[in-house]
């Protein structure tokens, strides 16, 4: 097929998603994109100009930038910007806020932005408030006109998994003069894309769902307005940060992005009926999981997420701490490990992996669920949960 009759297709996110949006390498016809290792890029004699305006990878990279076209398709951005990791992106923001400005972030958020926030924050003059997670009145109360640079949340939220309402926090947001930063990293751009609901920047640990095989460290934001004057901070923060993404780690994230939508739809299968397995369970004493009816979150779940509700589930168990890590002991098929989004089904205590004071309960377990036979999964967790 000719470029001007493919360029006519209508192809579904999934099909770009699959075949890198189309990519053929011009020099050999392969599939898959070279690794660009160079770190420098030389210039031609005539205009002192690089190859498509490459000069360092510190910048820009041919597989990083090829990353970033498939990133910002799958979340419907303008642009998008790799980073060397999940906290790299999800900091970048906060960076590029400056001396006096407001951040108002969600009680429940990844750990590791909680840690930055409280090690960095104050001494960089950038001012700080909290709102409870999925609460629109308390983000509303706390939000300052004229103040509020940046409102930060994470849907769902790790490790409760509670739900916020995105097109109501934007609206929010935008009337008091801020922007929307969503942390998606649970949901995946399969699920619910922040940006088509009125958020500013997306965000995500790229490690995790978008790569996929639990071998990558790496970070991505996208944003819905380029020319946004914190989306140029952020640039100049990467660039002279240092926080690109290595060439290989790019190439791997590719090639990870290919099997996305299939990973997660059955991460999402499984998921679910081990939830529904859960709250069966008489030793179980709740199961956070936005895909259950019973869970407060489900209706505003049920609309802003599209074709499942995640791999990530916690439940809590009768008997505290010390019941919680008997119950961990006798796991065999699940992986007692910290992290999310890879093919292999995790469990761990998550208070126990926490470097912060938080409000996650002792007797909490998390579990990102993989894509192994459901049967097995559910067979681990009965035996795991016999008294």
């Amino acid at each position: 097929m000719n470029k001007a009759k493919k360029d006519e297709l209508k192809l579904s996110r999934e099909t770009r998603t699959v075949q890198i949006l189309g990519f053929e390498d011009e020099s050999s016809g392969a599939l898959m994109p070279p690794v660009h290792f160079a770190t420098t890029f030389a210039r031609d004699a005539e205009h002192y100009q690089t190859p498509q305006g490459r000069s360092y990878l510190r910048c820009d990279g041919p597989t990083q930038e090829l990353a970033e076209q498939v990133l910002a398709d799958l979340e419907g951005a303008s642009a998008a910007l790799v980073f060397s990791s999940g906290i790299a992106a999800c900091t970048a923001p906060f960076h590029a806020l400056k001396r006096g400005e407001q951040a108002l972030v969600s009680k429940t958020i990844y750990l590791g932005v909680l840690s930055f926030i409280n090690e960095f924050a104050e001494s960089w003059g950038i001012s700080i408030d909290y709102f409870e997670t999925g609460h629109l009145q308390d983000l509303e109360k706390k939000l300052v006109k004229g103040k509020t640079r940046l409102v930060w949340l994470e849907t769902p939220a790790n490790p409760s998994w509670v739900v916020t309402d995105l097109e109501a926090a934007a609206k929010l947001a935008h009337e008091a003069g801020a922007l929307l930063a969503v942390d998606s990293t649970a949901a995946t751009p399969v699920l619910t894309r922040p940006l088509e609901l009125g958020a500013d920047l997306v965000c995500h640990s790229a490690t995790k769902y978008l790569n996929g095989h639990s071998d990558v460290i790496a970070g991505f934001l996208a944003v819905r307005e380029p020319s946004l004057e914190i989306w140029r901070r952020i640039r100049e923060h990467r660039k002279f940060g240092g926080a690109i993404l290595g060439s290989m780690e790019a190439y791997l994230l590719i090639r990870g992005m290919k099997t996305l939508h299939l990973r997660v739809h059955r991460q999402c299968e499984n998921a679910l009926q081990l939830a529904r397995f859960l709250e069966r369970q008489e030793l179980v004493e709740q199961v956070h999981y936005p895909g259950l009816e019973s869970n407060p979150g489900h209706p505003v779940a049920k609309r802003q997420m599209q074709g499942g509700f995640g791999g990530m589930l916690s439940f809590q168990v009768h008997g505290g701490k010390k019941k919680a890590l008997e119950v961990l002991s006798r796991a065999l098929v699940f992986k007692r490990a910290t992290s999310l989004g890879g093919v292999e089904s995790l469990i761990e205590h998550r208070k126990s992996s926490e470097t912060l004071e938080t409000e996650t309960p002792d007797n909490l377990i998390r579990v990102s669920v993989g894509i192994e036979a459901v049967e097995d999964l559910l067979q681990d967790l009965e035996r795991m949960l016999q008294a």
